[in-house]
């Protein structure tokens, strides 16, 4: 498994465009080979961090280098977001615990 972390904050003024794009690229990303799981989670001060999981660096780059995701890529940084950090990792430990 390969686990990306997005941490970003969108710009104010296109954050109803914004929301149109990122759920295209959730039904794109779904629907690529090793798609694990995607969740977004909104801290208070407007921070966004989003967990992405693919079952393999291969997969994940396929996401990556997806023409329409290629495209998003490129209007985040131009439109939408005021900053973001990317961090991709393996898990070197793994843990469950389910009630």
């Amino acid at each position: 498994m390969v686990i990306t972390v997005f941490r970003s904050r969108l710009r104010p003024e296109h954050e109803g465009e914004f929301q149109a794009l990122a759920a295209r690229m959730r039904r794109i990303a779904e629907s690529m080979p090793g798609f694990i799981s995607y969740k977004v989670f909104a801290a208070e001060d407007g921070e966004r961090c989003s967990v992405i999981e693919f079952e393999s660096h291969e997969s994940l780059r396929a996401w990556r280098e997806h023409p329409e995701h290629r495209e998003a890529q490129r209007l985040g940084r131009e439109r939408y977001y005021a900053e973001y950090s990317l961090h991709v990792t393996d898990p070197v430990r793994e843990s469950r615990f389910a009630r």
